[in-house]
């Protein structure tokens, strides 16, 4: 099942990593940070639960759309995964169709949020934030001094590959920095930090 609905999913464009198991599973998702998860409910360690708690309680992880796929279906064990945080539920044999609702209706969520935070970069622009040196984000966020640089461009808009060469750094460097500056900084991605990073070189 876990290869057909893999198969199933790349076929629609997404990109799509597999765990055999909770322990591979909450490894890879700690490493990787996907936009999502799917996950089982009955494994033989860890079981679903036990990988959500342990997901929701590191900050890297703890607001990534979690979706269980599992053959518990009653309402007691629905209730306990969406008091856990689980943001769907779904019972197998799941429909092709229903998997890709769910998944797009997750996606579609973070969009509409990103589009308003999108939107409050814009207005947070219009005050000509000072890009001159990172120190400000430093002092003020409490960032280190290589953190405080990798912000500095991610608030003026380069990408990751793009701040790697700016900084002469490999990019898994730079996304190690970022999930370090967006746990500091309490938020979920790098439109929120930016809009932080922003706020404070506007007042300089």
């Amino acid at each position: 099942m876990r290869r057909n609905l893999a198969t199933a999913l790349e076929m629609e464009g997404f990109g799509v990593l597999t765990a055999e198991n909770d322990v591979v599973g909450v490894a890879t998702a700690k490493a990787e940070l996907p936009d999502l998860i799917v996950c089982d409910v009955m494994m033989p360690e860890l079981d679903g639960y036990g990988v959500i708690k342990e997901l929701r309680a590191d900050k890297a992880t703890a607001t990534t759309p979690f979706i269980f796929l599992t053959a518990k279906g009653e309402k007691p064990d629905i209730r306990a995964g969406m008091n856990l945080g689980a943001d769907d539920y779904l019972t197998k044999p799941v429909v092709k169709a229903d998997l890709l609702a769910a998944i797009r209706a997750r996606f579609e969520r973070e969009a509409a949020r990103e589009r308003e935070l999108d939107s409050r970069i814009e207005e947070a622009r219009r005050f000509a934030p000072n890009f001159d040196s990172p120190a400000p984000l430093e002092q003020k966020l409490g960032l280190t001094p290589r953190e405080a640089e990798v912000l500095l461009w991610v608030a003026q808009g380069k990408s990751n590959g793009e701040i790697a060469v700016i900084c002469g750094a490999a990019e898994k460097t730079v996304k190690h920095h970022l999930t370090q500056i967006f746990q500091k900084l309490g938020v979920e991605g790098r439109n929120a930090a930016t809009l932080q990073a922003l706020e404070v070189l506007s007042t300089q």
